[in-house]
């Protein structure tokens, strides 16, 4: 079962998110709306895109700044970091 991103407070919180995905994944992939790595990273920029619309609708305030920088040297880095 993977941790929800409501519990995502610190950088730490974040590493052990991402790896409970991995370890969802691993068990239980195949169930996975986008399973593979290209359409996984297409439906995350299309999430992106319309985080505005998801978070007006379930009631919550877009966060401003948002991290996204980090977040964006996070997933260039993955290409790259052993």
């Amino acid at each position: 079962m993977t941790a929800s991103p409501d519990h995502v407070g610190s950088r730490e919180d974040l590493a052990a998110f991402v790896r409970s995905l991995r370890r969802s994944h691993a068990e239980e992939g195949s169930s996975w709306e986008n399973a593979d790595l290209p359409s996984f990273l297409e439906a995350l920029a299309a999430w992106i895109d319309d985080a505005d619309g998801w978070y007006g609708n379930t009631g919550r305030d877009l966060p401003p700044g948002g991290g996204w920088t980090f977040f964006a040297r996070a997933l260039q880095a993955a290409t790259m970091y052993e």
